[in-house]
């Protein structure tokens, strides 16, 4: 962390001043009306309020409100309604005015907005939620109330991004990982694009640091080669648009550093393989909004006058706008290097609401215009998933960011109404969508009039018709088949419902056998039973003792009454706490370090054993950027950072989260390698005869399947680190035949 330069008090109230001049300035110049009488108010209201508090980087906290407005303002667009409301919004948290005091002084609406700002903050810790599900429940519920709460919050969160290099890692990883899990894709829904951008790109610096660097770097030396390619493109489009007499800017859009990583990461594919590093971007003046529409297809004509069009990706958001509020028209076609190059076609109105999203159109009164209405749907999801919700954190978390995935596809009814709805939709979901009854009673659907099962996935321009049936009752197994939030919540209710007296009867088994055994009820005593039956939840293991599927096993009585037993709670506290755990044992007797939360845990691994756990679902090995959480038992489990299940620990049990840094090892790993190619006689032998007697390396297992002239290869290794996989990759690529070898989880 640098040092802070230090300033005078004097010096400091300059800089405070100069910073509060700069956001007015910005709001003098924008289409707001101007209430600068309120505003200075508020600055001052809260500079008095803040006086003497320090953030964690040492600079003076009411800089943080100020920086907050700014992109309130400037980056989203808002007025002096939400400027006053950034600069008073943590008063209320952090000092002793309250909610009555900013009404009294700044009147009603103000108010409303600090108040559902210090609600989001609270986050109270329930006994069937983490704080983190809290807080966004209750940021969601507060969106009904005025969208403005929730655009202040990204204006918020954003601003701590910015300046997220003044915390320790651990708090680093936390925030990186909620911010890219919940608060990007937010960003995304709500159509702040150039934000969810932003925030994409600082989750991913703080946790992949090298990886990030080394594409920052990898951008700048490819950037002389890529604008003399964008030139030699642009150029004849520019001249023939301006022959046509039209009045545009046309620019390079380069694609952020994080979407260029998951590009990577997703194809398997070097950096140099990543040929849409950038797209062409025009945006055209048009004073009548009707004439939008024809322009853009002119524009799309006269590009594919000059160069060859790829049929199958031609994006028209102008007819159909995404769910988000975005229109634009994109094209692709192929560029002078023989590359496929995306060029974007938007109006200048277009290209404010794709920046500044729904603050651009949203009108703060009663009464929905048509740009509205997807958002207000939008919300009603949002209310509906909120009056049932999970009883699962992470289930409710995950049910929530299926509502907030950018890939959508639209649908049409029979009569022609436009369904949106998320990528890989079902009739099931249409069916959900149209009324909780319909789905409860769907039994197949018609899809462009063609007979289809109710699991049958949709695509965009669809036309389908829902086919019920009274008889009809809803399974379980339809789970697998939803991809909507509303449908999987609905389903959810109905199952409970109908599983309510079944889970009544097992509660009642359950409370018999503590009471026969003299077994006291609490949170550990549950952990237990669940983990040792193998049951997700409490309503898992009631619904299998009331059907009689399963029993208690006799060995349970000993185990739940072990001496000096203390409660889960408390061992999950311990850590938390920054005191020394008690000493973990491993499976060998060894102890293993106490755990320290706020400093880096080192990883260590050797013949006697290891002082952490490798988790299933991602299987890191050395070298891969891991992060730590500690379980139930107060074991360090470890999980590669672009793990999902990572991802979702981060955002609901973000203090159990730790920093953490490979030892030097010398113990193996398993690693999975896939490798694919053109089949032909001895070409296993040779694989397998490089890797045991060349490379050294041993081989755990080995799963071949080949059809017709290709062949897929499935191989488990025993290595050291990621160096040991990635060389042993590349060799294989030598092997005349080897297509692709490469690392899978």
């Amino acid at each position: 962390m640098e040092e802070r330069k230090q300033y005078t008090p004097e010096e400091e109230d300059r800089i405070i001043e100069a910073e509060f001049r700069d956001v007015l300035n910005g709001y003098l110049s924008s289409n707001h009306r101007k209430k600068v009488e309120i505003i200075e108010r508020a600055f001052r209201f809260a500079k008095e309020a803040h006086k003497g508090i320090r953030r964690r980087s040492g600079e003076p906290y009411i800089l943080h409100p100020i920086a907050v407005a700014k992109i309130a303002n400037r980056e989203i667009g808002l007025g002096s309604t939400s400027i006053c409301a950034a600069l008073l919004h943590d008063v209320v948290e952090d000092t002793e005015y309250t909610v009555e005091d900013i009404e009294q002084h700044f009147g009603k609406k103000i108010a409303q907005l600090v108040a559902g700002l210090t609600k989001i903050s609270g986050g109270i810790f329930g006994d069937k939620a983490s704080a983190q599900a809290e807080n966004f429940r209750k940021l969601l519920l507060t969106m009904s109330e005025d969208i403005r709460v929730v655009l202040l919050k990204m204006a918020d969160r954003l601003h701590n991004m910015r300046t997220l290099g003044s915390m320790s890692p651990n708090k680093q990883y936390k925030i990186a990982g909620e911010t890219l899990y919940i608060y990007a894709p937010l960003a995304h829904r709500l159509g702040l694009f150039a934000i969810k951008t932003e925030l994409e790109d600082l989750s991913f610096k703080y946790e992949h640091p090298a990886a990030y660097a080394r594409i920052t770097e990898q951008i700048k030396a490819s950037e002389a080669k890529r604008a003399s390619v964008y030139n030699d493109f642009s150029q004849p489009i520019k001249e023939k648009l301006m022959q046509m007499g039209m009045k545009f800017d046309a620019k390079a859009r380069l694609k952020s550093v994080y979407s260029i990583w998951r590009k990577m990461e997703v194809k398997h594919i070097p950096f140099e393989e990543v040929y849409d590093l950038y797209a062409m971007r025009i945006i055209f003046d048009c004073d009548d909004q009707s004439k939008e529409k024809a322009i853009c297809w002119q524009i799309y004509s006269a590009i594919t006058d000059l160069y060859r069009l790829h049929p199958e990706r031609t994006r028209d958001w102008i007819s159909n706008p995404k769910a988000n509020g975005y229109q634009a028209l994109h094209l692709t076609v192929m560029g002078p290097d023989g590359n496929w190059i995306e060029v974007q076609i938007r109006s200048r109105r277009m290209d404010e609401i794709a920046e500044l999203g729904f603050a651009a159109h949203w009108k703060y009164k009663i009464g929905e215009g048509d740009e509205e209405s997807e958002l207000n749907a939008w919300l009603s999801t949002i209310k509906d998933i909120l009056d049932n919700p999970e009883p699962n954190a992470i289930d409710f978390l995950d049910t929530l960011k299926l509502n907030l995935f950018a890939s959508e596809i639209v649908v049409f009814t029979p009569k022609g109404e436009l369904l949106t709805l998320p990528n890989n939709s079902t009739v099931l979901d249409v069916a959900f969508e149209l009324h909780s009854q319909i789905g409860l009673h769907c039994i197949a659907g018609k899809v462009n009039h063609k007979l289809v099962p109710l699991s049958h996935k949709l695509h965009s321009g669809d036309q389908v018709e829902v086919l019920t049936s009274q008889s009809q009752t809803p399974k379980a197994e339809w789970i697998n088949f939803l991809a909507t939030a509303k449908g999987k919540t609905r389903l959810r209710a109905a199952l409970r419902k109908e599983q309510q007296p079944i889970i009544e009867k097992g509660r009642e088994i359950f409370d018999n056998f503590l009471k026969e055994n003299n077994i006291d009820e609490n949170n550990e005593v549950f952990t237990k039973i669940i983990g040792t039956m193998k049951f997700r939840n409490r309503d898992e293991l009631f619904t299998a003792l009331g059907s009689g599927e399963t029993s208690f096993p006799s060995y349970l009585v000993k185990m739940l009454r072990p001496e000096g037993s203390s409660s889960l709670f408390s061992k999950i506290l311990k850590p938390l706490k920054g005191k020394k755990s008690p000493a973990v044992k491993k499976e060998n007797g060894h102890p293993q370090e106490t755990i320290n939360m706020k400093e880096t845990y080192i990883l260590h691994a050797d013949a006697d054993g290891s002082n952490f756990i490798i988790s299933d679902c991602c299987q890191p090995i050395p070298g891969d950027d891991v992060m730590g959480w500690v379980n139930d038992d107060g074991k360090v489990e470890l999980h590669s950072l672009t793990c999902p299940r990572a991802q979702a620990l981060k955002a609901s049990y973000g203090k159990r989260i730790l920093n953490t840094a490979w030892a030097a090892q010398t113990g193996k790993f398993l690693a999975n390698v896939r490798i694919e190619g053109i089949d032909r006689f001895g070409i296993l032998q040779e694989i397998i005869q490089m890797i045991s007697m060349h490379l050294a390396i041993n081989i755990r297992k080995l799963d071949i399947e080949a059809e017709k002239e290709v062949f897929h290869c499935d191989l488990s290794v025993l290595v050291d680190d990621t160096k040991f996989v990635t060389d042993l990759c590349s060799k294989l690529k030598q092997i005349k035949g080897v297509q692709r070898a490469s690392r899978v989880n």
